[in-house]
């Protein structure tokens, strides 16, 4: 069958009408002048450091605007958040709910702070944890967790990876106070081993606490990483810290069917009054629309199924002090919808990848310690039951935004709350 071409063009896109090979490669060639402008090089946040920097971009933008007063007076609290410090950016917070949890950890009514600049995502959030609430609020339940450091050591033979491997599995208990030295909250598990040809993997799963544990886990890890090296009878050729195999900051099919973070799973009953007076459809058609988007899922090579995690995920972690570069992972897994036997709907999500901490990282900044705050769940003790009030939030989304599909209003609600 021919290959139909729709466009009409006949120049090159990244290209101007006017280049010609020698303004091109004016373009492209490597320029070796000195930069206009060179800020301090010390990374660190000082009074001087920020003064020097400024001197610098003043010239660019109000300084104000990133530096204002508050910020200036808080500026020593970033000092292990970020390097090179400007100031801050600002972002509109938004409050969803209230959503009622029935966690094995989260036990309340959540009002849920969403930082985002994309209209209509609060609303959509609230108007499914307002639906959750009427139908009683959501069953969730925290599956697992693991947080992963995955060191790779290369051979000159499979005979002598085989050999280090037969070495490694006897140390477990040595690797372990070795890791656990380096923190307080952080338990090593679990040694596997891959063996791939020459190449030998080891993934190292700890359980981090509270704290969301990347920075822990590659610490704790190194240790050990160190120590083989220093002790190991078969030398590898060369090593690495991490051989990519954690998944770190990546979507992967791996952790799907495992854990990376907290492994949570949610479900509500809805009757069909309360879907119709919310939603304005009805169960058998959130049904249907859930059964031809899992084809068009598996069509895309989609992992998982879900329609929006990463939005209500991107919203939380911002507000919240999590890395946000972890939706990449977290946004992973499946939502099912189907009606029940009462003839209501029946929602499920399942995520197996929540990065989330309650202590640690961007936690304890003064905005992302308030927005935690407004729903009691800063501090240790915490962890577990925020990665429930996520798996809950990301299912409120699913029902909302399934719902406007199913009814005609997607298109009409970002027209209402998104425009100029």
């Amino acid at each position: 069958m021919p290959k139909l071409n729709l466009s009409h063009r006949n120049t090159t896109p990244f290209l101007e009408p006017d280049d010609c090979p020698s303004q091109l490669e004016q373009k492209l060639s490597s320029q070796h002048q000195r930069p206009q402008v060179r800020l301090t090089p010390s990374p660190y946040i000082s009074d001087k450091a920020l003064a020097k920097r400024w001197d610098k971009l003043s010239t660019l933008t109000d300084k104000s605007v990133l530096l204002d007063p508050q910020t200036q007076d808080n500026a020593e609290l970033y000092n292990k958040n970020i390097e090179h410090f400007i100031g801050t950016v600002k972002l509109p917070v938004g409050v969803a709910g209230p959503m009622r949890v029935n966690g094995i950890h989260a036990n309340d009514d959540y009002l849920v702070p969403l930082a985002t600049t994309e209209a209509a995502l609060v609303a959509s959030y609230n108007r499914g944890s307002q639906l959750i609430t009427a139908a009683g609020g959501a069953s969730a339940m925290l599956l697992n967790e693991g947080v992963t450091r995955t060191p790779v050591f290369l051979f000159d033979s499979l005979i002598d990876a085989g050999q280090f491997v037969a070495w490694i599995v006897t140390q477990f208990e040595h690797f372990k106070r070795i890791a656990e030295s380096t923190t307080s909250h952080g338990k090593l598990n679990d040694i596997n081993v891959n063996i791939e040809g020459n190449h030998v993997y080891l993934v190292f799963e700890y359980q981090t606490g509270d704290a969301s544990g990347q920075n822990m886990v590659t610490i704790a890890t190194n240790e050990v990483f160190h120590f083989i090296l220093d002790n190991s009878p078969y030398t590898p050729v060369e090593a690495f810290l991490d051989g990519n195999l954690s998944g770190d900051k990546k979507a992967n099919s791996h952790t799907l069917r495992h854990v990376r973070g907290k492994k949570v799973t949610a479900e509500v009953h809805i009757s069909r009054e309360l879907v119709e007076k919310y939603l304005h459809t009805t169960p058998e058609k959130m049904a249907r629309f859930g059964q031809v988007t899992t084809t068009g899922a598996a069509l895309s090579g989609s992992i998982g199924v879900n329609a929006h995690y990463a939005n209500a995920l991107a919203a939380l972690y911002i507000a919240c002090g999590q890395d946000a570069a972890c939706v990449s992972e977290s946004a992973i897994g499946i939502t099912r919808m189907e009606v029940n036997p009462s003839g209501g709907l029946y929602a499920s999500v399942t995520l197996p990848n929540l990065m989330v901490g309650t202590v640690g990282g961007g936690t304890g900044l003064p905005s992302q310690k308030a927005c935690l705050e407004l729903m009691n769940l800063y501090g240790n003790g915490k962890a577990k039951a925020l990665a429930e009030v996520a798996a809950v939030l990301c299912l409120a989304g699913e029902l909302s935004i399934v719902g406007a599909f199913c009814a005609g209003h997607f298109s009409r609600a970002h027209q209402k709350l998104a425009r100029d």
